[in-house]
């Protein structure tokens, strides 16, 4: 792996379906999408899913917002979703393993990750938008906790 890349690995306790429904659906982007202090209006997303189709963020905290722009390049659902940002060139990879427990394995493969987006903070920014899809996931696919 070179500097300008990163993998990030989940385990959420979730089925597979519902993990690739909140990876593709506006409404469920909108709970998530963005790290803590960030939201992200389900106006401000665009979702065309197919390859060649267009995938746009818009995430607003308080230092003003910041609008993530790609194009799809793979779609195989419920396994595997891809994009590229022209802007970057950050290619973004997310697997999906169903682990046949009602969990599922995430794997995010980001290559060519622009300068900016390589230090400790802006990582550890990305981490709870993970943590921010989990907390969403536990309330969707409650699940007994005793």
């Amino acid at each position: 792996m070179n500097d300008d890349e990163f993998v990030h690995r989940r385990v959420l306790r979730a089925p597979r379906e519902l993990v690739w429904r909140c990876l593709t659906e506006p409404a469920e982007l909108a709970r998530f999408w963005g790290p803590d202090g960030t939201t992200t209006p389900i106006d401000g997303i665009v979702v065309e899913l197919r390859p060649g189709g267009r995938f746009e963020t818009l995430m607003v905290g308080e230092h003003g917002g910041h609008r993530m722009v790609a194009t799809f390049t793979e779609v195989v659902p419920p396994e595997r979703l891809a994009w590229v940002e022209p802007a970057t060139g950050m290619h973004t990879t997310g697997t999906l393993d169903d682990l046949g427990d009602g969990t599922t394995a995430l794997v995010i493969r980001q290559r060519n990750v622009p300068e900016t987006m390589r230090g400790p903070e802006a990582r550890a920014g990305f981490l709870t938008s993970l943590d921010r899809l989990e907390e969403h996931l536990a309330h969707l696919a409650p699940e007994d906790r005793s």
